[in-house]
């Protein structure tokens, strides 16, 4: 038995051929959109339908499976780290997510300085920034030309 079918099992889910193949394309793609894995099941997989594959994933994120994140003015992507508190950083330029673990501590975050008397369960971090690769093209951008320095 797979791991997947194991995980599927866990949570009193059926195992069925578009949840397998979501989760493998959310293990082999972290953080991608809903039509980025549409594309990667129906590489696989072309008969399954787009309706699948958002029931999927709804059924697979109420169930624990799968994480939904929505960083502000970003559509929503997927990924299959769930067993911890870990937050995220997106690039500003063009949208790349890598995750990020707490900085100090099991879960520092989970500690506000006043929780309002709510039981806090889980902090969602997202930090800003620019990646590498769109740091490295502004760069290269904005340096001058040695042509017209002559």
């Amino acid at each position: 038995m797979s791991d997947f079918e194991s995980q599927l099992r866990a949570v009193s889910l059926r195992v069925t051929r578009p949840r397998l193949a979501v989760l493998a394309a959310l293990r082999d793609h972290p953080h991608v959109d809903t039509d980025t894995v549409i594309g990667l099941v129906r590489d696989v997989h072309p008969t399954v339908s787009h309706q699948a594959v958002y029931d999927v994933l709804r059924a697979l994120t109420d169930a624990g499976l799968v994480r939904r994140i929505e960083p502000a003015g970003a559509t929503a992507r997927y990924e299959t780290r769930v067993a911890d508190n870990h937050h995220h950083i997106v690039c500003r330029s063009c949208g790349a997510i890598a995750d990020v673990d707490c900085a100090v501590g099991a879960a520092p975050c989970l500690n506000p300085s006043d929780d309002h008397g709510f039981v806090v369960d889980e902090a969602e971090v997202v930090y800003w920034g620019t990646c590498p690769d769109c740091a490295a093209e502004r760069t290269s951008q904005s340096a001058p030309s040695s042509e017209g320095s002559r």
